[in-house]
């Protein structure tokens, strides 16, 4: 028997993931996401009385610090799926231009949320947000196309 690691001669490495590996890349995905979504509703739409005007709603802070906490287990996640599921993919010719496509918008929020972290100006930063959250409102349906068009192909 050969280590679920290793490959005979002339196989080609699969692309696909395990069960329990599909399933903690789904509650990663949704947690990061439904945290963003909620520190973006709260602090767009809910925002609190101040004594000198609308100030942010004190929930704020714990969303961010969870969406910060997912985020974290999205990079962990990152780098698990690039050595069980894209390289394997990219080495088979099974790439496909949905899984490319979820890649790169990754990596987008990946280079953003650094920025948003450590950049400095105030509008820099918000236009960095901007493309923030809307790239990551956009993350979900993406991954859900990419999972889709998947089963299509090989349904």
């Amino acid at each position: 028997m050969t280590h679920p690691h290793h490959r005979r001669h002339g196989s080609r490495p699969r692309a696909r993931l395990s069960r329990p590996r599909a399933v903690t890349t789904w509650t990663i995905v949704a947690a990061v996401w439904t945290t963003g979504v909620w520190w973006l509703i709260l602090h767009d739409f809910f925002r609190v009385r101040g004594e000198f005007g609308p100030t942010p709603n004190p929930m704020e802070k714990w969303a961010i610090a969870a969406h910060g906490a997912t985020a974290f287990a999205a990079l962990w996640l990152g780098g698990l799926l690039w050595v069980v599921h894209l390289r394997p993919a990219w080495r088979n010719g099974s790439r496909s231009p949905s899984g490319l496509s979820v890649a790169a918008v990754l990596a987008l929020l990946i280079v953003t949320g650094y920025l948003l972290y450590y950049a400095g100006g105030d509008i820099f930063r918000a236009r960095v947000a901007l493309v923030h959250w809307t790239v990551g409102l956009a993350t979900l349906p993406a991954f859900i196309v990419h999972v889709a068009l998947r089963k299509k192909r090989a349904g």
